[in-house]
């Protein structure tokens, strides 16, 4: 029994030498070989590499967007302005031997005078013409009174007068050739040419 006791006791003795030598033992650990440290600095670029062209791409893609945003806003204003240069355009029409704007052609010389404001780079022509009634003299004469009171509704409307001029025409270049009241009503006009 005393052998066994010894038997155990060595035993027991070298159980423990071992399991407090192994958890004593320490791992030392050697630095990386400059191949591996090469490869690592090689990703770490490939990365820096691939974030900075994501970065880039990004610009760009901001850059085009804000270039197709003001090609829109742009290509919107001409629009704009080619629908107001169609509407300043519209002529008006008087009444026989009259100069005298008529009421329904009113709201469209405020129409007129709100868009020369807004477009301050635009000057407008306006032109007197008449039907082929009357002496040459005569109707040029009506004509540049057409074109005068069209042009000073205009400035009281708050257009500035550099931006308008006036000229007649007379019974020169009708609308319609024909001798009738129709054509003669459509000959006795103003209209308007612009520059910009």
């Amino acid at each position: 029994m005393r052998a066994r006791a010894i038997i155990l006791c060595v035993v027991f003795m070298l159980i423990a030498g071992l399991g407090t030598g192994c958890s004593k033992k320490q791992i030392e650990s050697s630095p990386a070989s400059p191949a591996v440290e090469e490869r690592m600095a090689d990703q770490q670029n490939k990365e820096q590499l691939a974030k900075e062209e994501q970065a880039r791409l990004e610009r760009e893609r901001a850059l085009q967007e804000q270039a197709l945003e003001d090609n829109r806003k742009e290509a919107a204003a001409k629009k704009e302005f080619t629908e107001a240069v169609v509407e300043l355009g519209n002529m008006i029409h008087f009444d026989f031997d009259s100069f005298e704007i008529k009421e329904e052609y009113r709201p469209l010389l405020q129409q007129k005078a709100e868009i020369l404001k807004k477009y301050d780079n635009v000057t407008m022509v306006i032109e007197g013409y008449c039907d082929d009634r009357g002496t040459e003299e005569y109707n040029l004469a009506l004509g540049e009174r057409r074109a005068r009171a069209v042009y000073e509704f205009l400035i009281l409307l708050g257009v500035t007068p550099e931006r308008l001029s006036v000229v007649s025409f007379g019974e020169e270049e009708p609308l319609d050739t024909a001798h009738n009241e129709t054509a003669w009503a459509k000959n006795r006009r103003a209209q308007f040419r612009l520059s910009y």
